[in-house]
């Protein structure tokens, strides 16, 4: 049986918008960035509490990943930005290696493994990369790094970007949970 999930006037893949890049950045928006990244933890949280293993492995959309998946693709997501931010701030801009995000989805850890696990993790990593992005001057949030697909980046806009990342996918869970009646 093929799992079809549709929901009017609303593109699954992205149900807050494709990201956007900022032009000008306004330190209220690195604030908000910061509260988004400080907040994650608490809203992955309560978009997986009480879901059973039949829930958690239901893809988000067609095609998509399971809400297993993308509790574990945040956290292991996150802990690249958080060391590629530490990076661009103890290093002249460095190049960074991305990875293949959809083979560490198929992964076996991704896909059985306790979301409890990535969800303990994320809290702890937050923590931290909220206290590091809180104490840089204006100077450290031009810093930046290389990547070899998405090109330079500052930690500027590396945090808006990972902030977005942060209200995408748990977007994903709580929009599968509202369609579904979970």
């Amino acid at each position: 049986m093929s799992l079809k999930i549709e929901w009017p006037a609303l593109d699954p893949r992205y149900p807050i918008g494709p990201y956007a890049s900022a032009g000008n950045i306004a330190a209220a928006e690195r604030k908000h960035a910061i509260e988004t990244l400080a907040e994650l933890p608490r809203h992955l949280r309560e978009a997986v509490a009480g879901l059973n293993d039949s829930q958690l492995d239901t893809p988000y959309r067609e095609g998509g990943w399971t809400v297993r998946q993308a509790t574990h693709h945040i956290a292991d997501s996150h802990m690249s930005a958080f060391i590629r931010a530490r990076m661009a701030l103890t290093e002249e801009w460095p190049s960074v290696l991305p990875y293949d995000e959809k083979a560490w989805a198929r992964l076996d850890d991704s896909t059985t493994a306790p979301v409890g696990w990535s969800l303990e993790l994320v809290e702890g990593l937050h923590a931290r990369w909220v206290r590091l992005l809180e104490s840089l001057s204006g100077d450290e949030w031009q810093r930046g790094f290389k990547h070899p697909k998405m090109g330079p980046m500052t930690v500027e806009t590396a945090t808006l970007l990972y902030a977005w990342h942060s209200r995408h996918h748990v977007a994903h869970i709580t929009q599968l949970r509202k369609h579904r009646g979970w």
